[in-house]
């Protein structure tokens, strides 16, 4: 054992007693997350436009404070942008993650002095608890890698802007900077497709042990390094061991990854965003991400199908429960207040807080009433394939309202690595998958008002093709898996 990966193992157990901590003590954990803020903002323009030195409790918050997204939020952001200081937090940001936003072009949000480390500590301590689980820190002494945006950053009014992964690269600790891959010359390539591979390229005879990304570019690249090869990444990387990922879920690309790799390696999945780092799975075996209760972030929970009505209830952390599709809305100190994150989480533990991703409150299918979303789709997608040798390259879900022939369905527009030997079976798998997780789905085919899914062919590297022409390849942009119009679908008919 390495003198590193020693003080590794030493540093991961006092990272777990602190973690036990705070997660034992969820509630109260919250509360004073609460309180410093609060404290913290009090005198900010925000903070005294909505009250904050007369809010005493959580209820007096929620009077004063209503849930906004990032169009509500954009006139205080757009002073800070300008370079007023004290608007949402006290002073000025360090930075602003640039965004891809919706109706508003990009979005910048802010980045603090006190925000920052959580992202950097949370990444760290994730890494940690597995080190502390499993007792696998020989991974340390090799090469590690992140794909990510490019390092370099945009100044205006004495302010920095640049995508989050690219911020982030600029805090790996001075004891990593040996082993970290690619090199800052190849990070900063701005096109994508050059800049895999010149990954490749400099990967390619290295001792690489860790690789972290987005599944979908990731897979890019080990389809890369095969090519190069002639072999699988694990004979190429033969002490590759760690697979860490975010921003979609894993499991419809766990077959073909398997197969790239040419064996199983552990993974550790997290929940980053610009707007926090909100979670990380802190144990291999149990389902769902640790909810970083202690990270600077408080916590609201909004339920998905109540969310549109008027005034809906918001829940605090002691109110949740398993298994209800919840928005995620946070007040943090970067500046969000009852900001509307996007994101829908579902909560799979209690004790302690862990979460899964379900999907994004706008990205849903609701042509006829039934309210599809994203966890709902990738999870039928796996249990069609389970125990066949189908694997799946990418795919994204639209409904066809208006069909030549017969009735409205919705379609799957897949990429397939490997083909179901029988592609109609393979619908019927999928469709009866949707019908168990989805009764208004079900109560559509039953009606015939729907009927069972129509899977559309997408040839290879149609999926990269579709985000390179819509400027969205790499980096951390994610294909929507489902969406209630058909945009995506027309560009890839």
């Amino acid at each position: 054992m390495s003198l590193k990966s020693f003080a590794a193992k030493l540093f991961a157990r006092n990272v777990y007693n602190t973690t036990q901590k705070w997660a034992q003590n969820p509630v109260a954990t919250q509360q004073k997350v609460f309180k410093q803020l609060l404290k913290k903002a009090a005198h900010t323009a925000f903070g005294t436009d909505h009250n904050f030195s007369t809010i005493q409790n959580y209820t007096d918050f929620a009077t004063h404070v209503p849930v906004r997204d990032y169009e509500a939020l954009k006139p205080y952001v757009e002073r800070v942008v300008a370079g007023e200081a004290d608007v949402l937090w006290v002073g000025k940001p360090l930075y602003f993650a640039k965004t891809s936003g919706t109706t508003s072009g990009a979005k910048y949000i802010p980045l603090t002095k006190e925000s920052m480390p959580y992202h950097i500590e949370a990444a760290r301590n994730a890494i940690l608890l597995y080190v502390h689980e499993t007792g696998n820190a020989d991974f340390v002494d090799g090469k590690m890698i992140f794909l990510q945006g490019s390092p370099v950053l945009e100044e205006k009014n004495g302010l920095k802007f640049g995508r989050l992964s690219g911020i982030v690269a600029h805090y790996v600790p001075s004891y990593l900077q040996r082993n970290r891959m690619p090199s800052w010359e190849t990070n900063i390539i701005d096109d994508w497709e050059t800049k895999v591979d010149a990954i490749v390229e400099e990967t390619y005879p290295e001792d690489m042990r860790v690789i972290s990304g987005i599944p979908s570019w990731v897979q890019m690249y080990f389809e890369r390094l095969q090519k190069k090869g002639n072999k699988k990444v694990g004979d190429i990387f033969k002490n590759f061991s760690l697979f860490i990922y975010g921003g979609v879920n894993y499991e419809p690309y766990r077959a073909k990854f398997e197969n790239l790799i040419g064996r199983k390696v552990d993974s550790i999945e997290l929940f980053p965003a610009s707007e926090g780092f909100f979670a990380y799975q802190d144990k291999q075996g149990e389902k769902g991400m640790l909810l970083l209760l202690n990270a600077g972030v408080f916590y609201e929970f909004i339920k998905s199908d109540e969310f549109f009505t008027d005034n809906p209830k918001r829940y605090t952390i002691g109110e949740v429960a398993l298994g209800v599709n919840y928005v995620l809305i946070i007040s943090t100190n970067a500046g969000l207040w009852a900001y509307n994150t996007g994101d829908t989480v579902a909560f799979t533990s209690l004790q302690p807080y862990r979460v899964i991703v379900t999907g994004r409150i706008k990205h849903f299918i609701s042509a006829f009433g039934e309210h599809v979303i994203g966890k709902e789709v990738e999870s039928a997608l796996n249990e069609a394939m389970e125990g066949t040798q189908v694997r799946v390259n990418e795919f994204t879900v639209a409904p066809q309202i208006n069909p030549v022939n017969g009735l409205p369905y919705h379609e799957w527009f897949i990429e397939f690595e490997n083909e179901p030997d029988d592609m109609e079976a393979f619908a019927i798998a999928i469709d009866e998958a949707m019908r168990k997780q989805n009764t208004y789905y079900d109560d559509l085919i039953r009606g015939s008002i729907l009927r069972t899914v129509v899977i559309t062919k997408v040839g290879k590297n149609g999926f990269q093709e579709y985000m390179k022409s819509i400027g969205k390849l790499g980096g951390q942009n994610k294909l929507p898996r489902l969406s209630n119009d058909r945009k995506i679908a027309d560009a890839l008919s």
